[in-house]
């Protein structure tokens, strides 16, 4: 039963809220043990937020799921985890996460209880509107940085990486989009309704302007932000996210995948070859060699 439960909480997923730690790289406080423990603490429990929610969504898509071909075989749709237990699981986690994150800050509740709140939005009503689905979970990951903001003290964390991580989530959203649609075929709407409210050349064309944006702002970080300002090393940086971009591209477009992006990103290697360079370089700019 506990693992059924584990599964339910949807462990793959947590990959998202890596964002919560974005304000620590970013701020250069990657070396302060307390800054960095209060972030680790807060990225943990916004995966149990996360999970919270997931549990939610079974609970209420139940029936859904048991005459689904591949979702009756969730924990709780299949009856591997009953009901109760998960409804008792879903109270405890809320319960526990809300609890501990007062020991980090109001303002880490605070944006913990919006992020639940909008996606039980999202379950009920959102997810069936074109355009707005895709926006909400867009802002899911916006607040997963506002978690990490308020988990610490921040000095120089720049709004372009607020526009950055909005526009990178729009392009993973519309991808996701536009995968299940090539991939699901006559199927799609069955499978996801609002995919009535795309089209591929639609998605086409949006993911061509917030991929465009993505580098555009991405690129205005590099020499404008507080913390880069006098440094244009960071530029350096740059080609990694353009290839990174590109290779989400062609993997949607030409392998046909991606309508799930945290499967990607833990499967393609030359996708995580490329961010783990990125990933090096930031650090090389940021902690070893600063200005």
């Amino acid at each position: 039963m506990l693992l059924a439960l584990f599964k339910t909480m949807r462990p793959r997923q947590w990959t998202k809220n890596a964002f919560v730690l974005a304000p620590l790289v970013f701020d250069r406080q990657l070396f302060i043990v307390e800054a960095l423990v209060t972030t680790l603490a807060a990225f943990v429990l916004f995966c149990l937020i996360s999970s919270a929610v997931y549990i939610f969504n079974d609970l209420l898509d139940v029936e859904a799921d048991r005459k689904h071909p591949t979702k009756r075989f969730r924990p709780i749709a299949s009856g591997e985890l009953p009901v109760r237990v998960a409804v008792a699981a879903l109270v405890a986690i809320l319960v526990v996460t809300l609890s501990l994150g007062l020991a980090i800050s109001t303002g880490f509740v605070a944006v913990a209880v919006v992020y639940f709140l909008l996606n039980i939005a999202y379950t009920k009503w959102l997810k069936h509107i074109p355009l707005v689905d895709v926006f909400t979970i867009a802002t899911g990951f916006v607040l997963r940085v506002g978690a990490g903001v308020t988990a610490i003290h921040v000095k120089e964390f720049s709004p372009w990486l607020y526009v950055v991580m909005t526009l990178l989530a729009l392009y993973l959203g519309f991808g996701k989009r536009r995968a299940e649609l090539a991939t699901l075929a006559e199927d799609a709407n069955s499978y996801r309704p609002v995919l009535e409210g795309y089209t591929i050349p639609l998605l086409d064309q949006l993911i061509i302007i917030v991929t465009s944006s993505t580098l555009v702002s991405y690129s205005l970080y590099t020499f404008l932000a507080p913390i880069a300002s006098g440094n244009h090393a960071m530029m350096l940086t740059i080609p990694f996210v353009l290839y990174a971009l590109f290779r989400y591209l062609y993997l949607v477009q030409v392998k046909h995948i991606g309508s799930a992006p945290e499967d990607v990103l833990l499967t393609d290697r030359p996708l995580q070859i490329s961010i783990l360079l990125w990933g090096l370089a930031i650090f090389l700019i940021f902690y070893v060699f600063p200005v």
